[in-house]
């Protein structure tokens, strides 16, 4: 079995079109390109259901404010303000901590 590599955007779309142009022939597609059968079956089928824009790597990207939803721009807000109480209450344990300390001096 081929190990996987990485492609670009343009290379997906070679791909996906090689092997529709060779009537699905998957294994020789993944043969020619050295990618796995499993990726070109799922470029296929992520290019023939959404079209080419679903080839793209969106990983690690995150959605503009526009592309979120009413729920997620919610939850996006409310994960701000979590971590913001976090951080205030760190900083009001450590003056805790650092008066004790300075109770305990003198």
């Amino acid at each position: 079995m081929t190990q996987g590599r990485a492609t670009t955007f343009d290379e997906r779309i070679e791909i996906v079109k090689f092997c529709i142009e060779h009537q699905h022939n998957y294994a020789q597609t993944a043969e020619k390109f050295q990618v796995s059968y499993q990726q070109v079956y799922s470029w296929v089928n992520k290019y023939l259901k959404s079209g080419a824009e679903a080839l793209q790597d969106r990983r690690g990207k995150r959605k503009t404010e526009e592309e979120m939803s009413e729920v997620e721009k919610l939850k996006a807000q409310n994960k701000l303000l979590q971590a913001e109480n976090r951080r205030q209450q760190m900083e009001i344990d450590f003056l805790k901590k650092l008066d004790e300390i300075q109770r305990r001096r003198f």
